[in-house]
């Protein structure tokens, strides 16, 4: 039903505005890890495509010549409002991501992934954007008691991360709801894959243990190494993000669930690792790190249903492309 504040008639007009070819696009964090595979797949489908990057963890290189690349925080509305001009879909993956960097610095975090989020919301509401596709997380579960775990479950991090990513889903619900933009919260749960790159202040789990194995180091485990996680390959993830920008204008306002929905330990993650470089995997531990999760496994049923999604690479699959592409050289 249309919220308030919203033109009744609003639905039915802009649900005829389909995504189809050669279409403005703009990507914020497009030079990152993930943001730069999908700045990628939008030029292969024809699009046109805008990237906002301040550079501070992606990477200049990591944008495709075709993309128009700006320099500029996602905190910079006036950047934001220029970039968002005459676009049909804004991607909003910028972010300070990682759960220790949020808890040594809070309120950096707040301001880039909820005060970014605000301004890109608010932008895009001005400029008539069709719709927002919002990054989310995993981490604004904190430990779910039910595995796997549905969007219907409570949501209670255990972070600031957590806490700044629910915030940004909140204002993408909200707006849907008030004003005549449609959004999408996707939330990724242990994303993987090529330019995820090991030697970043906050590196995730499998880049730090796969280029420890292959520099002849000891991989080290923070806990039991018995936490698991569902890990989802980064092509997954992009078409995902694909997905929800196509679905009908029906899903606005909702949250979906990106991820296999299959579970790994971090000792089965290190015997798959150990098998894909030939290098024996046993891991130094260490404590526990503060705001960490025991257990994330995903059910991503409505996306497949109403986003017409589905996983379609394998962990075994995904390491292997991962320790091929740090093998190239390229991490």
């Amino acid at each position: 039903m249309p919220g308030c504040g919203r033109d009744p008639g609003w639905y039915g007009r802009r649900s005829l505005q389909l995504w189809g070819d050669g279409v403005n696009v703009l990507v914020t964090g497009g030079a990152g890890f993930i943001g730069s595979h999908l700045v990628d797949r939008l030029l292969a489908d024809g699009h046109a495509v805008r990237v906002l990057d301040d550079l501070s963890t992606g990477r200049r290189e990591n944008v495709a010549d075709d993309a128009v690349l700006s320099v500029a925080s996602v905190e910079d509305a006036g950047a934001v409002a220029a970039l968002v001009d005459d676009v049909e879909v804004v991607f909003h993956l910028a972010a300070l991501g990682a759960v220790p960097r949020s808890v040594a610095d809070p309120l950096s975090t707040d301001r880039v992934n909820t005060h970014g989020t605000l301004t890109v919301l608010t932008a895009a509401r001005d400029a008539g954007t069709r719709r927002v596709v919002f990054a989310s997380s995993s981490s604004v579960y904190g430990g779910a008691t039910v595995i796997p775990t549905p969007e219907t479950v409570p949501t209670r991090p255990r972070s600031p991360y957590g806490v700044s990513k629910l915030a940004g889903e909140w204002y993408c619900r909200v707006f849907a709801e008030l004003f005549p933009v449609e959004t999408v919260s996707l939330r990724f749960f242990n994303v993987f894959g090529p330019r995820q790159r090991p030697d970043s202040t906050y590196a995730a789990v499998i880049p730090l243990f796969a280029s420890a194995l292959l520099a002849g180091e000891q991989p080290m485990v923070f806990g039991d190494g018995l936490q698991s996680r569902d890990f989802t390959y980064v092509s997954d993830i992009v078409a995902a993000n694909v997905a929800a920008a196509s679905a009908p204008a029906e899903v606005s306002g909702e949250v979906f669930n990106v991820a296999p929905g299959t579970s790994h330990t971090l000792l089965d993650l290190l015997a798959a690792l150990g098998r894909a470089t030939g290098v024996d995997a046993t891991p130094v531990f260490a404590e526990a790190r503060a705001g960490d999760i025991h257990q994330s496994c995903a059910d991503a049923s409505k996306a497949m249903a109403a986003l017409d999604w589905q996983p379609q690479v394998s962990f075994e699959t995904g390491i292997e492309r991962y320790i091929e592409w740090l093998r190239d050289g390229s991490g």
